[in-house]
């Protein structure tokens, strides 16, 4: 036991000076404009892609990659995730995306708490973290949630790097989350009408700022917190019916925010208006047969219906998404199955989700100037089948050991004389 906890240590991924690289003839799915190029090389310097051609010289000092023509792509968003604030889901003593306060109105206890940013609870030595990182996923975004109670404003987070670094918040990417639809009626008197009405109260509320005493939905740091979303910041509804993702889309017209719709079971139905809106929709491309009233119109066409109407299309999970972050995959993979063209589905896993979360001036893509996440894959990426070989954080290898390959080694290694109790190990 002492062993395997001093490997699972040592296993971390740390961050480290970013480093000078050459991965020379990979198949690179660059998910940007340039698309897909066979036989090309990258290179790397300073932690930053500088280079993306063919036959490119090896400067003095660069360690060289020989990809031999397996796919090479940037690091893969895994969804909207509670990877370093949820360790055990049935431990609440290591699960932090959740106020567990009540949404009662006009009570001083039970006030809505927008400024609840689960951010500060992150833990980058989280053992879920290394799990979903050697299989590709190198950021993610932070989402709280109201499945123990509180507000259906569940509060806000981040997009965070997955490479062990304390400082793993990416600028610019904090959203604040709301959670709509017959799921949440519970929180808004038992009717999804309700919600839109306590929702226009709290933007009441936030507008008036200090003007507005204490008894209303709000803190005064609600107030401000909530406010600060009001000139064109970034909001994630989760959300599946046409209808309700209609009154979404007028609300966040009405009150200058910037939506984005996650869930969006029904969202091919209503194509035509979040295009106009330009709000992009994260879904589960699994989401076939109708799960709830709210979700009659599934469909694993979606992700394809909304791409041809020019919506922009990312993955994220429903259920456990946080310790199964790293099937995200397979749902790129069903969308393509299913008519979405395959550079989409790559960008729905890159590009997309890092220009959704206002971090793609630096990531998501694999040109000059961006940030060396990258991934080395044995295959298609797409694939189930399919493995990450290496990741890389700003040019510097991670480590591609975690808690299951520890295990795997531990206890499939050959039987000796002794029983596997009396290993030493």
């Amino acid at each position: 036991m002492k062993r395997l906890l001093v490997t699972l240590v040592l296993a971390v991924a740390l961050p480290a000076a970013a480093q000078d690289l050459l991965i020379r003839d990979a198949t690179v799915h660059t998910a940007g404009s340039r698309g897909t190029l066979k036989n090309t090389d990258v290179l790397v310097q300073g932690g930053v892609v500088r280079q993306v051609g063919p036959g490119l010289v090896a400067p003095a000092g660069v360690t060289v990659v020989e990809a031999k023509g397996r796919p090479l792509t940037p690091g893969l968003f895994g969804g909207l995730t509670g990877l370093g604030i949820e360790e055990v889901s049935g431990e609440s003593a290591t699960v932090d995306h959740t106020l567990a306060m009540s949404a009662t109105p006009n009570s001083h206890e039970h006030t809505w708490r927008p400024e609840f940013d689960v951010d500060v609870a992150f833990n980058p030595n989280s053992v879920a973290i290394g799990v979903n990182r050697v299989e590709g996923i190198t950021f993610t975004v932070l989402s709280p949630s109201s499945t123990m109670g509180g507000s259906f404003v569940a509060g806000q987070g981040s997009a965070v790097l997955l490479d062990g670094r304390y400082d793993a918040v990416l600028p610019g990417s904090r959203s604040l989350f709301v959670n709509l639809g017959g799921g949440a009626s519970p929180l808004s008197g038992g009717s999804r009408a309700g919600q839109w009405m306590l929702l226009e109260q709290a933007i009441a509320e936030a507008r008036a700022g200090a003007a507005t005493g204490d008894d209303g939905l709000l803190t005064r740091a609600g107030r401000t917190s909530l406010a600060r979303y009001l000139a064109g910041g970034r909001v994630v509804f989760q959300v599946d019916r046409a209808a309700d993702i209609r009154q979404v889309l007028a609300f966040a017209r009405k009150h200058g925010l910037k939506p984005v719709i996650v869930g969006g079971a029904e969202a091919w139905m209503v194509a035509d208006d979040l295009k106009a809106a330009n709000a992009p929709v994260l879904l589960d491309a699994l989401a076939n047969l109708p799960s709830t009233f709210d979700a009659l119109g599934s469909t694993l066409e979606n992700a394809a219906r909304l791409h041809r109407a020019g919506v922009a299309v990312g993955f994220t999970q429903s259920g456990d998404a946080t310790h199964n972050a790293r099937k995200v995959r397979q749902l790129a993979g069903v969308a393509v199955a299913n008519g979405l063209p395959w550079e989409a589905g790559l960008a729905a896993l890159t590009a997309v989700p890092a220009q959704v979360f206002g971090v793609s001036a630096q990531r998501g893509r694999i040109e000059p100037g961006q940030v060396a996440d990258l991934v080395l894959w044995s295959g298609d990426p797409l694939e189930v089948n399919t493995v990450a070989e290496q990741v890389w954080f700003d040019g510097r290898a991670a480590s591609m050991r975690s808690r299951q390959t520890e295990l795997r080694d531990r206890y499939l290694q050959a039987p000796g004389t002794l029983p596997r109790a009396y290993s030493g190990r």
